[in-house]
Formats: C-alpha cells, sequence, structure tokens
C-alpha cells in the first residue's frame, strides 16, 4: 500500500509545519442543539432546491437538512450511515463498505436515479451510472450540513438527478481554524484522524489527514466475506474574501486497498476543485466553478474534468432570474476482461448544459418559479429538462406548493457498450439504441412550523414512468432496451417536536408504491432484482437528549419493509449513544443494533449485520 502511505505521510507534515508556522489557534465556541428553536432550524439557509440561498421554510422542494451536529450526534463514521438520518432516503448495507442508497425507488448499489454532489462536485459516475459509496469519503467533521432533495432536480442540477439529489456541504476554511485530533475503535472498524486550519494571506486554510480500517463481515451463514479494506485519505480547503470577490480551492487525495484474496482491490484517485464568486453590485453575483477529478481502481481509470457558470440577477420588478452553463469531458480507460467487457475500451465522453430559472412573484404570498435545462450528452444528444414549480404562503409559518418537471437518466457505458462475456460469442451485446429513461413527476407538499415546538413537511408524489431499462433478445445476442413502462407514487413526512430545552424527537415516515411493466409484445430477460429493490415503507425516530453537566443520550430507531425481490425481510435496527462533551474534549460510546442479534439489508451475498461497539475520542486545541 505504498500510494497510500505516502499520502499519510505527506498530509501529516502537512499538518505540522502549517501548525508551527500559523501560531496558536483561536478558541472557537461550539453552538449547542438546545440553543436553537425549531423556528430557527427551519430557516436554516439552503441552496439546492433554487440555486440561490434561501431559507428551508420557503424552498419548493421536498428538502430534508442532516446538520453537522445531527452528524456528530448520530456517531455516524461514513457518509452512508450519516445519510441514514435523512427520512426521504432508502439506505441498505450490502457490505463492509457497499451501500445502496435511493430516494422514491429503484434501489441498487449503483441506483442510478440518484444524483450526489460534494461542494458542488458530482460523483455521479458516467462509466456504470450511480456512486461508488465506497470510493468517497471526508471528515464528518468538516461537514456543514447535507440537503437531501427527494424528487426531481433536472432544471439546475442536469441529467440523472431523478429521484433526488444530495449535495455535502462543508463548512468554510475560517469556521475550522484551530487542531482537530481523535481516533475510534470498535467491533468492525477503527481509525483517526487529524485537521488544522489557520490564516494564509489574507485568508484561512486547512488540511486533514484521515485513516481507517474496515473489518470483514460474514455472511448469514457465518462465513468471512473478505470484503474489508484500509484507507488513507488527506486534503486541504483555502477561502479567501477580498472587496466584492470571493475565492475557493479544496481537494483530496486517496488511497484504499481491500481484503480480497488472492487479489485485493485497490483504489486510488485525488481531486481538486477551485470556485470563484463575485458581487456584481446591485444584487447581481456571479459564479464560476471547475474542478478535475480522477479515479483509479482495478480495471478502470476515469477522468473528469467540468467548469460551470452561474449568473444569479436581483429582483427586477416581479421576476428574478438566474441562468447558467457548464462543460464536462470524461475519459475513461477500462481493462476487459473475458468475464464482460466495455467496447470499446476507451471512450471519452462529452456534454454541455444551458439553463435558465426565472421566478416570479404573483402576489404578497403566491410565488411561482418557470425554469428549463437544456443538457447535451454524447449519446442521445439534446434532452430538454423543463420544471414549474409554484408556492402559496398561507401564513407566515405555512407553505403550500406543488411542481411539475420532466426529468432524465442518460445512457452510460454500462447501457451502450457492455458485452458478455468479454470475448465472442457474445450473450449480451450492449445496447447500441438505447434511449435516456424518462420521468414526467408531479408533487404536492406542505411544510409548516405547527408551534415554536413542533413543526410538519409532508409531500405527495406521482412519477410516470417510460423508457425504463430491460433486456431483450436480439439477433445473435441480448441488447440492452428500453421496453418497460408504468409509474411510482407515494408519500414522505417527518416532524420534528422539541419536548424540553434539552430534549428533541424527529419521525419520518416514506411509503412508495411502484407498478412497472414490460411494454406490450416485450420481453425483460433481467432477474427481478435488477428492476429495483425497494421496500413498501420505512420509517425511523429520532431521541437526542441533552442530559446536563456536558452528558448526551442519543437514540436512532429504523425499520425498514421487506424487499420482496430479494428475499430480504422486513428488520427494525436500535442504535444508541453515550456521550461526554467538553469545551476540548468529546467522548461518545455508540451501540448499533441494539436489540437485534443479526439482520440482513441487501441480498444477494450480502453482510449480516450484527451488535456492534464503537468508542470514539476527539481533541480540540
Amino acid at each position: 500500500m505504498g500510494v497510500a502511505s505516502h499520502v499519510w505521510a505527506a498530509a501529516c507534515v502537512f499538518v505540522a509545519a502549517a501548525q508551527a508556522a500559523d501560531g496558536p489557534p483561536p478558541v472557537l465556541a461550539a453552538r449547542e442543539l438546545s440553543d436553537l428553536s425549531l423556528e430557527q432550524l427551519s430557516n436554516v439557509v439552503i441552496s439546492t432546491v433554487s440555486g440561490r440561498a434561501e431559507p428551508l421554510s420557503g424552498a419548493l422542494g421536498s428538502v430534508h437538512v442532516i446538520s453537522g451536529e445531527d452528524i456528530r450526534r448520530s456517531g455516524a463514521t461514513s457518509l452512508p450511515e450519516a445519510l441514514r438520518l435523512a427520512p426521504n432516503l432508502q439506505v441498505a448495507q450490502a457490505g463492509a463498505l457497499g451501500y445502496a442508497i435511493t430516494a422514491r425507488g429503484f434501489n441498487g448499489t449503483l441506483a442510478n436515479k440518484l444524483l450526489v454532489l460534494m461542494d458542488g462536485r458530482s460523483i455521479y459516475t458516467p462509466t456504470f451510472s450511480g456512486v461508488f459509496w465506497e470510493a468517497h469519503d471526508l471528515l464528518l467533521d468538516d461537514v456543514e450540513r447535507i440537503e437531501v432533495i427527494s424528487g426531481p432536480g433536472g432544471v439546475l442540477w442536469g441529467a440523472n438527478a431523478v429521484n433526488g439529489v444530495i449535495n455535502i456541504i462543508t463548512r468554510s476554511a475560517a469556521s475550522t481554524r484551530g487542531t482537530l485530533a481523535g481516533a475510534a475503535a470498535g467491533t468492525h472498524e477503527s481509525g483517526a484522524f487529524a485537521r488544522y486550519g489557520g490564516h494564509i494571506a489574507d485568508g484561512s486554510f486547512r488540511v486533514y489527514a484521515k485513516q481507517w480500517r474496515w473489518k470483514n463481515l460474514e455472511d448469514e451463514g457465518g462465513t468471512e466475506r473478505r470484503d474489508g479494506s484500509e484507507r488513507l485519505q488527506a486534503g486541504f480547503r483555502g477561502d479567501w474574501e477580498r472587496g466584492r470577490a470571493a475565492f475557493t480551492v479544496q481537494g483530496d487525495v486517496y488511497a484504499s486497498e481491500g481484503n480480497q484474496t488472492p487479489n485485493p482491490q485497490a483504489l486510488h484517485g485525488a481531486n481538486v476543485l477551485a470556485r470563484w464568486r463575485h458581487d456584481l453590485g446591485n444584487g447581481d453575483a456571479l459564479r464560476v466553478q471547475a474542478y478535475y477529478d480522477r479515479t483509479s481502481r482495478e480495471q478502470q481509470h476515469l477522468y473528469i474534468a467540468d467548469v460551470d457558470v452561474q449568473h444569479a440577477l436581483a429582483r427586477r420588478g416581479a421576476h428574478r432570474v438566474l441562468w447558467g452553463a457548464g462543460l464536462r469531458h470524461s475519459r475513461d480507460r477500462i481493462q476487459n476482461s473475458a468475464a464482460l467487457a466495455l467496447i470499446p475500451a476507451d471512450k471519452d465522453l462529452r456534454s454541455w448544459n444551458v439553463y435558465l430559472v426565472d421566478e416570479i412573484a404573483l402576489g404578497r404570498n403566491l410565488d411561482l418559479s418557470v425554469g428549463a435545462k437544456v443538457d447535451h450528452n454524447s449519446y442521445t444528444g439534446a434532452e430538454f429538462l423543463p420544471s414549474v414549480r409554484m408556492g402559496w404562503r398561507l401564513t407566515p409559518q405555512h407553505l403550500l406548493w406543488g411542481a411539475g418537471s420532466r426529468a432524465v437518466r442518460t445512457p452510460s457505458r454500462f447501457d451502450r457498450e457492455l458485452f458478455l462475456p468479454g470475448n465472442p460469442p457474445f450473450l449480451l451485446a450492449g445496447g447500441p439504441e438505447f434511449e435516456s429513461e424518462v420521468a414526467n413527476v408531479y408533487e404536492i407538499g406542505y411544510r409548516g412550523q405547527l408551534s415554536t415546538d413542533a413543526s410538519l413537511s409532508a409531500t405527495a408524489f406521482f412519477h410516470d414512468l417510460d423508457k425504463v431499462r430491460t433486456v431483450g433478445p436480439g439477433p445473435g445476442a441480448a441488447r440492452v432496451e428500453n421496453n418497460r413502462e408504468g409509474h411510482t407514487r407515494g408519500i414522505e413526512t417527518w416532524g420534528a417536536l422539541r419536548v424540553t430545552d434539552g430534549w428533541r424527537l424527529q419521525a419520518g415516515y416514506t411509503h412508495l408504491d411502484t407498478r412497472l411493466g414490460v411494454k406490450p409484445g416485450q420481453v425483460d430477460l433481467q432477474p427481478p432484482q435488477n428492476i429495483g429493490s425497494d421496500p413498501r415503507s420505512w420509517w425511523n425516530l429520532r431521541s437526542t437528549h441533552d442530559l446536563g453537566g456536558g452528558w448526551e443520550f442519543d437514540v436512532l430507531a429504523r425499520h425498514h419493509g421487506a424487499l420482496a425481490n430479494r428475499g430480504v425481510p422486513s428488520y427494525t435496527a436500535v442504535d444508541l449513544r453515550v456521550g461526554w462533551r467538553a469545551p476540548a474534549l468529546d467522548v461518545s460510546l455508540l451501540l448499533q443494533n441494539l436489540f437485534d442479534p443479526g439482520h440482513v439489508e441487501w441480498a444477494p451475498a450480502a453482510a449480516q449485520l450484527e451488535r456492534a461497539a464503537l468508542v470514539k475520542v476527539t481533541l480540540r486545541f
């Protein structure tokens, strides 16, 4: 693991040198959960729904916000574990690092209708469609919030944001000055991390390093799966402001190696992102962002370069316009095998987009948002993504909203160019005519502050689906086609209740009805589990309790219905965390699956998730 060792060593030297040069760090006061009322929490500023900073209470969409404090109180050590806090997401663990995560159906370990962003950088792979969750990590202490939008976000974020958008937003460098260090050890994982932040050239910076190790899990029969891994990661961020301009640059480098035998699976990569924002005066603002991302794993090397420009105009009369454009180039290099092949093995893909959104004030309490995006890709050309959203503020505390949108999941190389086996004669010979999957989505929702101590959000949705992926017989070999149609519909709701100043309850419930069928005269050769694996319903209940004297007591209970097409029964899991917090020290004990001797969340050949414990210590100075 030579690359990973160099990552860790370089990061440690960087942290030490920076700390020595910058002098003693300032003391930052942490804002406790009990400091914010539910009304204040409902006005947390978000940006993913409209592209502008706006209070959560006014967003015209189904959005749940996971705060950095929520993540800390959950005891989560990875992004997928943190995402379990979102009631509008379905999160299923398949192995030590493997997860299936989606919103509103079609789940899979590469769920292809959910777009995921990290500080505006897309981590959705154009090769296979979906997110390799084991390839993405960060220091969770640096996360400011995670905005989870269920429903389409194609106008702003483009193709593949069909069922939802997850936007992971990290804290500014100015808010992470000082030194943070910690370690954790548990039944199935252990690790250590360090971060240092300070002043640099009229700005702020931070650097971090993280090492983590996951042990092998076992399947239902008690056989070791050899799915553990060890990962080393380091990164940096710098923020500068001068006059009306602000500039951010950040990046990460990582390397991991799995426990597979006889050939351990290696993964390494790096990314760098730069973002420039300028206040043009009179309320107008310009943002330019560019990033480069490189990922290398066994048999694949992927390089992505992306640039995006966005111009937000101040309100002029009843109108407030936001427009933007973007370019992307990806280079994919595949080492094919006898089992499967992508033909051609090497390919460059290019895309561009342009979009415009007009927010129109129809009256004192009535708002209309009309937008459209043209998203051009290498396979199907230009895709048109329109959206109409309307909000009616019944009172200052109650909002009723509705939306209609068109969203698409564009073809990936996995759809168009996958051949099985890797050499002729082929059983599957790609999908040269595969088109974009289409969803026409209709939503109606409510968000309100029921009292100073209670809030509620509820959404009903209907997704009319066409051209869904199938595998049909062809001349000489099967082909990937678009011969399934149908719909998904359901409700998602969540709320919060402040019982006392130090005790809060949060609960969420989602019901999903999926009805898909093959078009008349067509067949689908895919096994049922390849079409989408979703429970009919799931719920969670969370309690966070400040006991006084720095003691914290937190409980998360979650229930997921059965996955009928995978033979996974329903289960209920309860996690309990006890913590003690002082100005410079956090100590916590997390107990997972407390009342469950073991359950499976995914299949086939998935891990048996048993009771586990984790002790974590964090120092701040």
